[in-house]
């Protein structure tokens, strides 16, 4: 039996056990979306796909492959012909984020001036030109891929990641890592209105149009669980072509690795708090490479939320109780303490305690005893943000207050007339604080830019080298699994790098996996770079 015959059948066995795990995940049992790659692209071999039933959604003609959605049935037959060297799962990319602000000068953006001539390319869920903080010149966008009008983002992931790189400086909101509206910035839209997620290829797919756009800088708070032998060709390729690629380390607080974050070719960012420790939900692996603020970011998304209390000419600012009603509503104030039961409330707003019960008890209770609104107040110092729960509702308003202000108004405004108000007005100027790695990167992003704005002949290696030695190591000293390098710091990269020679370390490739590092000139996975033979690549 020939090698390539014993590599056929590696494959084919492989294969079988990878597109069961696509058809738990995906659905449609019949039909699979995968990359095809060959041994040599050709129009005759993105024709052998048609022709065995396949759609094909992208050509990728450096990686030698083409993404498509195959009958299952087709599978083996293509692994038969001579020019297929692999079939692999198109595993889906969604964006990391949690709901629920500080970083800048956490990550010392504010003692670094920009200097120019940089592009950064968000891949996300659009970007709101329309917004008082985000800039509406110089961006520019790439069509999208059935996910609609790039400068509209239904759910706010990519203008929350935008704000934290580029919010301007015009005294309202909040301030981005480059906050002079001189960054260009390029947007390419690949979720929808509801940000659930999208395939491999569209995000191989989008980083080829930030290539082709002259990104210098490719930010991804996104990723999936499944690596693609395609999508990290296509990293690496991009990374030889001079272009830095950074992506969220993953939300679900283990050690799994996210891709493509965990590509060697790619910054793994992981979140850390205001306390500078890393966040429960942070992925630990050994791809971890940086680390910048991730929770309670505060910044731009394109909507305008009003959540009051009035009382006489006192208004008090909350959040909605998620999935409650919208709208508005009068009524004297009556304390319902924990709202654990149903009160006699007809006509009233109501002040209930956080606490015992859930949030949609606390408001049914409040509903069902007459009451027109809800105002749920904490049991702790400050505010929070609540929920009624995915596939509840309500027929009234509710809105949280801080504890402070909850106390003061059961203390002495009872009887007293308020008004509650909950509205949301979109597209607008608003700003949240979420939580997520997907908030951490686009820190890293924006320093990585900003850095290199002042080294214009350095080379992407030279930079990301820069940020890693220069990052304030925290946790275990050295570089571990939670911070990588440690905390991304713009000032100290920014002093440190010298491409003249002296620093950074230039004109280096990707090595092949499981090469070694033979030279100053090779650099694989952490940077062997200056240790010849001390590591392979990964």
């Amino acid at each position: 039996m020939s090698k390539s015959t014993v590599v056929r059948i590696h494959l084919c066995a492989g294969l079988l056990v990878l597109l069961g795990v696509s058809l738990l995940s995906y659905g449609q049992p019949e039909r699979v979306r995968v990359y095809v790659e060959f041994e040599r692209f050709s129009p005759q071999a993105v024709a052998a796909v048609r022709g065995a039933g396949g759609t094909v959604h992208y050509e990728f003609p450096r990686q030698n492959a083409v993404a498509a959605t195959l009958p299952k049935a087709a599978i083996q037959g293509l692994l038969r012909n001579p020019n297929v060297v692999n079939i692999e799962d198109d595993p889906i990319r969604e964006p990391y984020a949690q709901t629920t602000p500080y970083g800048i000068p956490m990550v010392q953006a504010d003692q670094v001036t920009y200097g120019g001539g940089m592009k950064v390319c968000i891949i996300d869920s659009g970007y709101s030109m329309q917004h008082e903080d985000l800039q509406d010149s110089g961006v520019t966008t790439s069509p999208d891929s059935g996910t609609g009008d790039p400068l509209v983002d239904g759910c706010g992931h990519g203008s929350h990641v935008a704000g934290t790189i580029a919010a301007l400086n015009n005294g309202a909101g909040v301030l981005g890592v480059i906050p002079t509206g001189t960054l260009n910035l390029h947007i390419v839209k690949v979720f929808g209105n509801t940000c659930s997620w999208t395939y491999s290829s569209t995000l191989v797919n989008a980083a080829n149009k930030c290539r082709d756009n002259g990104a210098n800088v490719i930010s991804m708070s996104l990723g999936g669980s499944f690596k693609s032998r395609t999508e990290e060709m296509a990293f690496r390729d991009l990374y030889n072509q001079g272009i830095l690629s950074v992506a969220a380390a993953g939300n679900a607080g283990s050690n799994q690795k996210s891709y493509p974050a965990s590509y060697p070719s790619v910054v793994s960012v992981a979140a850390i708090d205001s306390n500078q420790v890393v966040a429960d939900f942070s992925q630990k692996n050994d791809q971890v490479e940086l680390a910048a603020p991730g929770v309670g970011v505060l910044s731009t998304v394109p909507w305008s939320e009003t959540n009051t209390l009035t009382v006489g000419s006192t208004v008090y600012n909350g959040n909605w109780i998620e999935f409650a009603a919208r709208g508005s509503a009068t009524g004297a104030l009556v304390d319902g303490g924990l709202c654990n039961s149903a009160g006699s409330w007809g006509g009233k707003v109501v002040l209930c305690e956080r606490g015992s019960i859930s949030f949609f008890d606390k408001v049914s209770n409040v509903e069902a005893g007459g009451g027109v609104a809800a105002v749920i107040y904490n049991n702790a110092s400050g505010n929070f943000f609540g929920t009624l729960g995915a596939g509840n509702s309500s027929d009234i308003p509710a809105i949280s207050l801080s504890q402070e202000d909850g106390q003061f108004l059961v203390a002495n405004s009872l009887g007293q007339s308020g008004t509650v108000v909950s509205d949301r007005d979109e597209p607008g100027s608003g700003y949240e604080a979420w939580d997520g790695t997907s908030m951490a990167t686009p820190h890293v992003s924006g320093v990585a830019a900003l850095v290199w704005s002042n080294h214009l002949t350095c080379t992407n290696d030279e930079v990301r080298t820069a940020l890693q030695n220069t990052a304030e190591d925290l946790g275990t000293a050295g570089k571990d699994n939670s911070y990588g390098y440690g905390l991304v710091q713009a000032a100290a990269a920014n002093s440190a790098l010298s491409c003249d020679g002296g620093g950074g370390g230039g004109g280096c490739t990707l090595g092949q996996p499981g090469e070694p590092c033979s030279d100053n000139s090779q650099c694989c996975s952490n940077n062997c770079k200056g240790k010849p033979g001390a590591k392979t690549c990964k």
